[in-house]
């Protein structure tokens, strides 16, 4: 990668010489949904409809988070500039948490990244779950001497904010590209979203559909891989060609169901989609390795350590196993069965141990640092490993 190119925000005589594009939905890749602001627009993850059937505010903030969004166009634009009113995200008496990068990505070489200096506040008790809004001022990413030969510009908006795209500006028009690679629909949790890696890129789910040169829509929704319907309708009523459902950490650590309604939830999930994609590739992928849970059912909990940074504990007991407790390797072993179960009915469903992206000998080499996200060299393995079992020879994805 070269050096940044993103430059300080330009004074009004350089932004009037520059033409006003709209931000509409033919530039915008990634999103499900675009609401409509007073001053420009917020790219959604979930429907309007989906939003409206839960309350819950962790679910309301990250699937307005912009992952695996980008804005992507044709141009022979010297200068382009971005308008944005991010809403940042932090945790009092926590280290500031990464991705709140917006890359820059010219003709699929990775040319510059930069973050936005100004923007709301939402500040997050990790305790309380409770939260407090400061409003702030927009603030414009430059983005310069990008030569005059025409050329496919992306800006991948950060995985860790929402993003309110107020206005798009260049020194040259912009034509939208339309993408007619195959559509992957992925869904999982906070490591699907990009927890801790280092910039929208590099998160495993953008690196794998790099690596398969496939087309993703990203519902990687942090603490929101819990089967809720919803979000199998969500799923079922998206263009695909390929769909992945990663399950289980949530279900551990959020500790909100139990075997006994796991395994029919599961299957309504799956009947859910199907209903719209009989024969679309489907991935069933289980838990990657997580020590704190492997054999510990939820809830997971936050735990400062005396250096300030955050480990996540679990605090259930092992012996509530048996009255049906959830823990990594159950959900892997039943997940596993129901992909068994359904084969023979449903040969177009696959399933994926997620040990095999990372395992116990990964664990070793690159331990996840809070007990609980991987770091942003193991996002890249994960992603590299993806592509090679899932898009690779034989693999369920292989095009």
């Amino acid at each position: 990668m070269t050096a940044p190119m993103s430059t300080p925000e330009p004074d009004q005589s350089d932004r009037e010489n520059l033409i006003k594009v709209p931000i509409t939905a033919d530039l915008l890749h990634g999103v499900v949904e675009l609401e409509q602001t007073e001053r420009g627009v917020r790219p959604h993850r979930l429907p309007g409809w989906a939003r409206a059937q839960t309350a819950d505010p962790q679910l309301a903030m990250v699937e307005a988070q912009t992952s695996g969004v980008r804005l992507v166009f044709r141009t022979t634009a010297d200068v382009v500039e971005l308008e944005v009113l991010p809403t940042k995200v932090v945790y009092p008496g926590a280290p500031p948490r990464p991705g709140v990068r917006y890359h820059l990505v010219v003709d699929g070489e990775l040319r510059a990244e930069t973050e936005a200096a100004a923007g709301n506040v939402l500040s997050v008790d990790l305790a309380t779950g409770s939260s407090r809004l400061e409003p702030g001022p927009s603030h414009t990413l430059r983005f310069d001497d990008l030569g005059p030969a025409p050329k496919t510009v992306e800006i991948w908006l950060p995985y860790g904010e929402v993003s309110e795209l107020i206005e798009l500006r260049s020194d040259a028009p912009i034509v939208p590209v339309t993408d007619d690679r195959r559509r992957w629909v992925h869904h999982g949790s906070s490591i699907s979203h990009g927890s801790n890696a280092d910039g929208p890129t590099t998160i495993w789910p953008v690196v794998a559909a790099r690596g398969g040169d496939v087309n993703l829509t990203n519902l990687g929704l942090g603490g929101g891989a819990l089967l809720d319907p919803f979000i199998a309708r969500t799923v079922r009523d998206l263009p695909a060609d390929l769909i992945s459902i990663k399950l289980g950490i949530n279900l551990t650590n959020a500790d909100l169901i139990r075997m006994r309604a796991f395994t029919p939830a599961v299957h309504g999930y799956l009947d859910t989609i199907r209903d719209a994609h009989p024969d679309t590739p489907l991935l069933l992928i289980s838990p990657i390795y997580c020590p704190i849970h492997e054999d510990t059912p939820g809830p997971g909990a936050p735990q400062f350590r005396e250096d300030g940074t955050i480990a996540f504990v679990a605090t259930g007991d092992p012996a509530e196993v048996a009255q049906g407790k959830l823990t990594l390797n159950t959900i892997r072993d039943e997940l596993g069965r129901i992909v068994q179960q359904r084969g023979a009915a449903d040969p177009q469903l696959h399933y994926l141990d997620g040990r095999r992206l990372y395992g116990p000998d990964d664990h070793d080499e690159l331990p996840l640092p809070d007990n609980l996200h991987p770091d942003p060299a193991t996002h890249r393995r994960i992603g590299e490993r993806f592509t090679e079992i899932v898009f690779g020879a034989g693999g369920p994805f292989a095009g």
